[in-house]
C-alpha cells in the first residue's frame, strides 16, 4: 500500500518500463485478449466481479501495483474511483465500499451474454441532450449499456435484453463477427436443373446478403421457364430481361436451356450482385457481355472440346430505367415484396404479343393478414375468405391490368398460381386503345357474404341500385339484422388460365424433363378447363395452330430453316390483325372461386370422398374439378345452395358406422333444402353469439 502512494525517485524512473510491459501478461482481463475484438471490447463488459474491481486500479494508471493485484491486498484501505461511474456521481472510497457499489449497482443489473456480463454504464459515452431549470443549464449523465455484438449504446435493460435477442435471431453473435473479421468463408455451389450456381455463405437470409437465393422458388423458376420456352416456339430470338438478377440463377437457365433462342440480359443494382452474376456465368461456360464489349477472361476458362453455350448480358442500374431504354419480348419482375413500383415502366416497352410475368412475394398483404397494407399498395379492400389465394390472385391480375391500360396496352392472363411463399402472374400484352378498354372491363367489385360466404361479381353498369344484396343467390340480407354483405376489390374478374397455352407448358416441361411441376401444371390444365383428372389427355395436340387469347398462333418448328435476320420477327408470327381477333366466349371460362368441402361440412355428419363428391357434382349436371389454391377446394359453377345439398344428400351420420357413403336413402328436395338451411341458421346463431 505504500508503494501505490510513494512517487517514483528519479534513480528508479526507469524501472516501470518493463513492468508496464509485463503488466498486459498477467492482468486476465484487459491484457489476456489476443484478438482484435477483446482489444475493442468496453470497460463494461466483463466476466467475473473481480475483474470489475481490478479495472479501479488500471484507471488510476499504475499498472505496475495492478499487476501484482490479489483478493487480499484489494480490501487495503487504500480508496479508489469506480471505473464506471464518474467522480462528481461517486466519490473514491475504501476497496471494501467499492466491491459493494459494484456489485449492487452494476453487477446485479447487467445483461449477460455468452459468459460475458454487460454492466450498466454512468460514463459520458451517450450524448445527453441539456436540460434547461429556470437561468441555469444541467446536464444529467444517463446510464447506458454497451451491446457487446454491435457496440450499441442502449438506455434501458429491457431494451438491451431485447436487442441482444434480436441478434440471436438473426443469427449475429460474438463468434460470428470474430470469424468474419477474421476470414472471409468461401462461397457455397449450388445446383439446379443442371445449372451451377455461386451462393454466398448467408444466402436464404435476406437482411445478411445483398444476392438472395431462395430454394423454395424452384417451382417458381421451373414456371417461368416453361412459359418462355413455349414463348420461343412462336418466335426466336427473344429479347429477355430478369430485372433483378440477384444470384442470377433464373436468366443462367434461360440461356443454358434454350440456346440460341433466346438473348438474355441480367440486371441488379447491387455492385456486388453483378460481380456474382458474372462469376456464375464463367461457372457455366456462358460469355458475359458488359456495356457491349464482351469480356475475354470466358475464352480462357474454356477447356480444349468445350463450346461456348451462348451470351448473357449483365447490367448494373434501376430496373424502371433499363426497362423505359430498351425493349424486350420477355420480362420478368422479382422484387423483394410487392412488385408495384415496376409496373407501369414494364409495360412501356413491351413489343407486342410479349409476356410479362410478376411475381408477390408480400403474401402477409395479398393473403389480408395487413389489410391496410393491402390498400396501400393496390387499392383494393379485401378481408379474409376461404378463397384467399385466388382473391390474392385476381388483385395482383388486376394490379397488372390497370398499369398496362395506362400505357393504352390490353393484358390477357395465361395463368396465375398462388401458393404458400408467391404469387405469379404471367400475362401476355396486346397493343392498342381497344384492347386496354376490353382489359379494363374486366375490373370490377365483388360482393361477399359475410354469413354463408356465398360471393358473385357486380354487374356492368354506372347507375346506382336500390338493393345490392340482391345479385346474391343467397338469402341471407332477408333473414339475418343489419348488413350481412361487404365489397371486395376491385378485382380481376375473367378467366386466370389459358388451356392452350398451359398445354405447351406442359409439353414443354416434358422435353426439358422438369418433373417437378408437371403434377401443378396438369392441375391448372383441368382448373382450366374446369373437367374432372379422369377427362384429360396428357398429349398435347398435334396440330401447330392453336388459339390463343382469341388469337390463331401458329408455332414454328425446330425443323424448319430460319431464314430471317436476327433481330426481326417474321411476317407470319401474327396470323390475324387486332381488328380480325376473336372475341373469347364466356361460357367457355371456369367458373370464378371455389368452395372448401370442409367449411361447408354439416356437424354430426361425415362428408364422402372428395373424388366421390366431384362425380356426384359432375352427375347433377354442374362443372367441378379441382384447384392448385386449395387442395380440398372444388371449383365448379353450382350454387352453394345446391353445393350444400348434394353435400348433404351423399353424407352419412357419424352414428351410422357400418353404412357405407353414398348408399344412405336420398331424401326429398323440400327436407334436403329444409335441413342445409336449418345448418345455415344454426351457424348463423353462433357466429352471432360469438360477436355478442
Amino acid at each position: 500500500a505504500p508503494a501505490l502512494a510513494s512517487a517514483p525517485t528519479p534513480a528508479s524512473a526507469p524501472a516501470p518500463a518493463p513492468a508496464l510491459a509485463q503488466a498486459p501478461a498477467l492482468s486476465p482481463s484487459l491484457a489476456s485478449a489476443p484478438d482484435e475484438a477483446e482489444s475493442k471490447r468496453h470497460i463494461s463488459i466483463q466476466r467475473q466481479l473481480a475483474d470489475l474491481e481490478k479495472l479501479a486500479f488500471v484507471t488510476e494508471g499504475d499498472f505496475d501495483s495492478a499487476s501484482s493485484l490479489n483478493s487480499d491486498n484489494l480490501d487495503a484501505g487504500n480508496k479508489q474511483s469506480c471505473p464506471l461511474c464518474p467522480k462528481e456521481k461517486f466519490r473514491a472510497c475504501n476497496s471494501h465500499k467499492l466491491r459493494r457499489h459494484l456489485q449492487n449497482l452494476h453487477w446485479k443489473v447487467s445483461v449477460e451474454f455468452e459468459g460475458y456480463r454487460m454492466c450498466i454504464c454512468h460514463l459520458p459515452c451517450r450524448p445527453v441532450k441539456p436540460n434547461i431549470i429556470g437561468e441555469q443549464i444541467s446536464s444529467k449523465m444517463g446510464a447506458h449499456y454497451h451491446c457487446i455484438i454491435c457496440s450499441a449504446t442502449i438506455t434501458r435493460r429491457t431494451d438491451m435484453l431485447g436487442h441482444v435477442r434480436r441478434h440471436v435471431n438473426k443469427g449475429e453473435t460474438k463468434s460470428r463477427y470474430i470469424a468474419a473479421s477474421a476470414a472471409k468463408p468461401p462461397n457455397e455451389i449450388l445446383k439446379e436443373a443442371d445449372t451451377d450456381v455461386q451462393v454466398c455463405p448467408n444466402y436464404s437470409i435476406p437482411q445478411k446478403t445483398d444476392s438472395y437465393f431462395n430454394p423454395k422458388m424452384k417451382l417458381n423458376r421451373q414456371l417461368i421457364f416453361c412459359t418462355l420456352a413455349a414463348l420461343a416456339k412462336e418466335r426466336k430470338p427473344l429479347e429477355c430481361l430478369d430485372a433483378f438478377g440477384a444470384t442470377g440463377i433464373m436468366g443462367l437457365q434461360w440461356a443454358k436451356h434454350l440456346g440460341n433462342a433466346v438473348k438474355v440480359t441480367i440486371n441488379d443494382l447491387n455492385e456486388n450482385s453483378v460481380t456474382l452474376i458474372q462469376e456464375n456465368c464463367h461457372l457455366n461456360k456462358l460469355k458475359v457481355v458488359v456495356d457491349s464489349k464482351e469480356k475475354e477472361e470466358s475464352d480462357d476458362i474454356l477447356e480444349e472440346g468445350e463450346e461456348k453455350l451462348g451470351n448473357i448480358k449483365v447490367t448494373k442500374m434501376d430496373a424502371n430505367v433499363l426497362m423505359h431504354l430498351r425493349s424486350f419480348d420477355f420480362i420478368h419482375l422479382d422484387p423483394f415484396g410487392t412488385s408495384v413500383n415496376y409496373l407501369d415502366s414494364a409495360f412501356r416497352n413491351i413489343r407486342n404479343l410479349g409476356i410479362v410475368s410478376v411475381t408477390s412475394t408480400d403474401i402477409s398483404s395479398l393473403y389480408a393478414k395487413a389489410q391496410h397494407v393491402a390498400r396501400r399498395h393496390y387499392g383494393c379492400n379485401i378481408v379474409r375468405t376461404e378463397y384467399y389465394k385466388e382473391l390474392a390472385a385476381r388483385i395482383v391480375v388486376a394490379a397488372v391490368a390497370r398499369a398496362a391500360a395506362r400505357c393504352n396496352k390490353g393484358i390477357e392472363v395465361l395463368f396465375a398460381v398462388a401458393l404458400e411463399h408467391f404469387v405469379l402472374v404471367v400475362v401476355r400484352v396486346l397493343r392498342g386503345p381497344t384492347s386496354a378498354d376490353e382489359t379494363a372491363k374486366k375490373i370490377q367489385y365483388l360482393i361477399h357474404c359475410q354469413w354463408c360466404e356465398e360471393r358473385i361479381f357486380q354487374k356492368d353498369g354506372n347507375m346506382v341500385e336500390e338493393n345490392p344484396y340482391r345479385q346474391l343467390p343467397c338469402n341471407c340480407h332477408g333473414s339475418m339484422p343489419g348488413k350481412t354483405a361487404i365489397e371486395l376489390g376491385p378485382l380481376w374478374s375473367s378467366s386466370l388460365f389459358n388451356t392452350g397455352f398451359l398445354k405447351r407448358m406442359l409439353s414443354e416441361s416434358l422435353h426439358h424433363g422438369l418433373d417437378d411441376i408437371q403434377t401443378l401444371i396438369k392441375t391448372l390444365i383441368f382448373e382450366s378447363e374446369c373437367t374432372p383428372q379422369s377427362q384429360f389427355s396428357a398429349h398435347t395436340p398435334s396440330t401447330l395452330k392453336q388459339e390463343e387469347c382469341g388469337v390463331f398462333i401458329k408455332t414454328t418448328d425446330d425443323t424448319t430453316a430460319d431464314n430471317t435476320a436476327p433481330g426481326k420477327r417474321k411476317g407470319n408470327e401474327t396470323i390475324t390483325t387486332l381488328a380480325k381477333r376473336q372475341k373469347t366466349d364466356v361460357s367457355t371460362e371456369h367458373p370464378p372461386f371455389y368452395y372448401n368441402i370442409h367449411r361447408h361440412s354439416i356437424k354430426g355428419m361425415n362428408m364422402p370422398k372428395l373424388k366421390k363428391f366431384l362425380c356426384y357434382l359432375s352427375q347433377a349436371g354442374f362443372r367441378v374439378s379441382r384447384t392448385h389454391f386449395d387442395p380440398m377446394g372444388v371449383r365448379t359453377d353450382a350454387p352453394l345452395m345446391q353445393f350444400k345439398s348434394i353435400l348433404l344428400k351423399y353424407s352419412t351420420p357419424t352414428y351410422t358406422g357400418g353404412q357405407s357413403e353414398g348408399h344412405v336413402q336420398p331424401a326429398s328436395e323440400d327436407t334436403v333444402a329444409d335441413r342445409v338451411e336449418m345448418s345455415a341458421n344454426d351457424k348463423a346463431e353462433a357466429s352471432s353469439c360469438r360477436r355478442w
